[in-house]
């Protein structure tokens, strides 16, 4: 398996800087609703809702809001009804992009997208067309700094995991999707706390960027990250370059 694509790090080290706590917020209310109305509101039977929760909590949202955020979405409260979608494209140097969205004006975000892309060296691309270079994996990530990669790879091969790597301080467990809330209740059964946990789309080989086609990327990801309903983007590329 390849490596995971260095945005997610990325993405996770700039938000700790950026004040994007009203967008954080937005995305991941629109996530917990999305997925009780398709799910449920019991966690225990609704894995998708339980891990929205879960980032909502490391995110410090406010009870009150993550309960009410559940409520519209089985219907208890009057809310809003999102449609899940994934667009496909490319970046600059051919990198592939899987962006997934949650919007309630599909008109509007693939209007948003053609122009970022556009803008920014890339191109909105037709279904499956580069769907087949991901593979959906759950990933779970826990700080190298506080643990031993032979204790957590030991307890990884005992739950069913497929594979382990470290990237960037971080200790990254990777799963099948069917076996990924077997082996998070795994790590949780030993007292192991994870620092982050999610379902993901992991590129099978990555496109290396360098220069101005890391400073491209990095604006179109930006750009990308600014656009109302966009929940994640999967990218296929490392970059030679620091980043800040």
């Amino acid at each position: 398996m390849s490596g995971h694509s260095k945005w997610s790090t990325i993405k996770r080290k700039k938000g700790a800087l950026d004040v994007k706590r009203g967008r954080i917020f937005t995305n991941i209310i629109r996530e917990i609703i999305t997925s009780a109305r398709m799910g449920g509101k019991d966690l225990s039977s609704n894995p998708k809702l339980r891990l929205a929760v879960e980032e909502a909590k490391t995110n410090n949202m406010p009870k009150e809001n993550i309960e009410r955020a559940i409520k519209k979405g089985v219907g208890e409260l009057e809310g809003e009804t999102y449609d899940e979608m994934i667009y496909e494209g490319y970046g600059p140097a051919g990198v592939a992009l899987l962006i997934e969205t949650l919007t309630d004006n599909k008109n509007r975000i693939v209007s948003e997208l053609r122009y970022a892309l556009s803008r920014h060296g890339g191109s909105l691309g037709e279904s499956g067309c580069v769907m087949w270079m991901f593979d959906k994996k759950g990933i779970i990530g826990f700080d190298a700094a506080g643990n031993e990669e032979d204790n957590i790879m030991e307890i990884a091969l005992e739950a069913g995991a497929e594979d382990i790597k470290i990237e960037d301080g971080e200790i990254l467990v990777y799963s099948d999707i069917k076996d990924f809330e077997a082996v998070k209740s795994v790590f949780e059964s030993k007292g192991i706390k994870e620092k982050f946990s999610e379902i993901s789309y992991i590129p099978q080989s990555n496109v290396e960027l360098k220069g101005k086609e890391s400073e491209r990327m990095m604006k179109l990801m930006d750009a990308l990250e600014e656009i109302e309903g966009i929940q994640n983007v999967h990218a296929n590329f490392d970059m030679q370059d620091t980043v800040a």
